[in-house]
């Protein structure tokens, strides 16, 4: 997995300053990703487990990552410092990979210092969103097609033995009845 760690914005790495400055970065913090309640949404099935832990433990600020942050100016240099040697040490819980949740229903809770936890929130959002997307039409699809089969030509992956992207793989996934894909 190439390395994630700047897959931010501005905003996340400004606020994770803030709460360096005011001795806030330490303290634990708690959150849930899950998604709300709509009428075109009944269930999802959650993906992207696997790809979010890989994130979050190789969790490194590259050499090129410390430069560009240095060249925007708006950091000291002891923040940096904390930037270039922090590690992802909080505690991860989630449902397992494939499984339906609910609106409400926590797809995946991190425990982790303030920064950490903050700080890893839009990586986070993207890859389980992401993938959870994915894997919830394909098993809608699966669903709507009752006995009959499924096919998918997206980039001619036929071909393939094994997925190479993270839609390959969440589409691919072997759905528990009714959700399985028929043929």
């Amino acid at each position: 997995m190439r390395n994630l760690t700047l897959l931010t914005d501005l905003y996340e790495l400004t606020m994770a300053y803030g709460f360096y400055k005011h001795g806030k970065h330490e303290e634990e913090a708690v959150f849930d990703i899950f998604f709300r309640q709509n009428k075109l949404i009944t269930y999802s099935l959650a993906a992207g487990l696997e790809q979010a832990m890989e994130y979050l433990l190789n969790w490194r600020f590259s050499a090129e990552d410390m430069a560009y942050l240095r060249s925007l100016g708006l950091f000291g240099e002891d923040f940096l410092d904390y930037l270039e040697n922090m590690r992802f040490t909080g505690d991860v819980y989630a449902v397992k990979e494939g499984e339906p949740v609910f609106p409400g229903e926590p797809i995946l809770t991190v425990k982790a210092p303030l920064i950490q936890a903050q700080f890893a929130e839009t990586a986070l959002l993207n890859i389980i969103n992401h993938q959870t997307l994915i894997a919830t039409k394909s098993s809608k699809i699966c669903r709507a097609a009752g006995k009959g089969s499924v096919m998918e030509f997206g980039l001619r992956r036929a071909a393939l033995r094994r997925p190479t992207s993270s839609r390959d793989r969440c589409s691919a996934f072997p759905f528990p009845a009714p959700w399985r894909i028929a043929g």
